[in-house]
C-alpha cells in the first residue's frame, strides 16, 4: 500500500514538473516575441498599445494592453455590432431601405457614398450602409447608422453588456472633425482583443450576423499597407482600421489596426494594434504595424 502511494505521488510529481517545464518554455518563447516587438517600437516617436491572443494554443501577449487609446474609425466595428444586434432582434432588416438626404452626405469627410451618389436624395439598404461603413470606412455612412440605432449611447450600452468596460464612445465622425474630440472615443488593446474573441465565437451576435460582419471585415479596402502588408499574400484577415489627420506640429492622434488573422491550417490569431500621439511620418507608422504583424506571423509559422 505504501509502495503504491509512493509510486502515485512520484507520477504526480513528475507530471507537475512536466507541466511546469512546458509553461516555462512557452513563457520564455512568447517573451522572445515581446522583445522583437519592443525592438520595432524602440526608436519610434509614438505610444503603442498591443494585445494578442492565439486561439490555437491560447497564447496571450500584452504590451501596454490596458492603456487608453483613441479608436478613430476602429469604432465602426463596434457600431456595426450594435446595428447587427438590432437585426438579430428583428428590429432592423438588412434589406430595409433608408432615404439618404443630400444634407446627410457631408463633403468635407471621407465618403465613398458621396462619390457614388453626389446628389444624394436616394435610398440605400442597411446592407449597403454597413458595407460602405465597415469595408470602406465611409464616415457619412457611419453617422447615418448611428442615427438609425439612436446614437452613440446605444453603442456604449451594447458593448458594455458584452463585458467590455474599457470602452467609451461619445462622438460621431462629424464631431470628430474637432481636434480635441479625436481623443474622446477610446478603448484598450486588451479590451479589443477580448471583444474580437467573443465576436468570433458567436457570443456577441447570432451566427449569421457574425459570418456577415466577418466577411465585411475581410473585404476591408483601407489600410492595405498596415496589418495586411505584414502577412503572406492571400492570408485571410478580417480587420478594421482607424487613422486621424495631423496637426500643425505634425502630431497624429492615432493610427490603429485590429483584426483576426486566419492561418490555413490553424485557429485564428487575434491582434489589436493601437498607436497614438505619433510624430513619425505616415509611411513609417504604417510600417510599424506591418512589421509587428509580420513578427507575430513569423513567430507562429516558423
Amino acid at each position: 500500500m505504501v509502495e503504491i502511494l509512493i509510486t502515485t505521488m512520484n507520477k504526480l510529481f513528475f507530471s507537475f514538473l512536466f507541466i511546469l517545464s512546458c509553461f516555462c518554455l512557452n513563457a520564455q518563447t512568447i517573451e522572445s516575441l515581446r522583445t522583437e516587438i519592443n525592438q520595432i517600437l524602440s526608436s519610434k516617436n509614438l505610444t503603442a498599445g498591443i494585445s494578442l491572443k492565439n486561439l490555437e494554443n491560447k497564447d496571450t501577449l500584452s504590451i501596454n494592453g490596458n492603456q487608453t487609446m483613441p479608436m478613430m474609425s476602429v469604432f465602426k466595428f463596434h457600431i456595426a455590432l450594435a446595428v447587427l444586434h438590432e437585426v438579430d432582434q428583428n428590429k432592423l432588416q438588412l434589406n430595409q431601405q433608408f432615404f439618404i438626404k443630400k444634407e446627410d452626405l457631408l463633403s468635407n469627410t471621407w465618403s465613398p457614398i458621396l462619390k457614388d451618389y453626389p446628389k444624394g436624395n436616394m435610398y440605400l439598404t442597411l446592407d449597403q450602409l454597413l458595407r460602405y461603413t465597415v469595408s470602406h470606412s465611409d464616415n457619412n455612412g457611419c453617422d447615418i447608422l448611428l442615427k438609425i440605432i439612436g446614437g452613440t449611447k446605444t453603442v456604449q450600452k451594447f458593448i458594455h453588456k458584452q463585458g467590455i468596460k474599457d470602452f467609451v464612445i461619445k462622438v460621431n465622425e462629424q464631431e470628430m472633425q474637432t481636434w480635441e474630440n479625436l481623443y474622446l472615443n477610446t478603448t484598450s488593446a486588451n479590451a479589443t482583443t477580448k471583444l474580437l474573441e467573443k465576436f468570433y465565437a458567436n457570443k456577441v451576435l447570432k451566427k449569421n450576423s457574425t459570418t456577415y460582419l466577418y466577411k465585411l471585415m475581410v473585404e476591408t479596402s483601407r489600410g492595405l499597407t498596415w496589418m495586411k502588408a505584414g502577412l503572406p499574400t492571400n492570408t485571410e484577415l478580417a480587420h478594421r482600421t482607424g487613422i486621424s489627420d495631423t496637426n500643425s506640429d505634425n502630431l497624429r492622434v492615432a493610427l490603429n489596426d485590429i483584426g483576426i488573422i486566419k492561418p490555413i491550417n490553424n485557429k485564428p490569431i487575434i491582434l489589436s494594434i493601437y498607436l497614438k500621439n505619433i510624430t513619425e511620418e505616415k509611411t513609417e507608422t504604417e510600417k510599424v504595424i506591418a512589421d509587428i504583424t509580420k513578427a507575430v506571423w513569423n513567430y507562429y509559422n516558423k
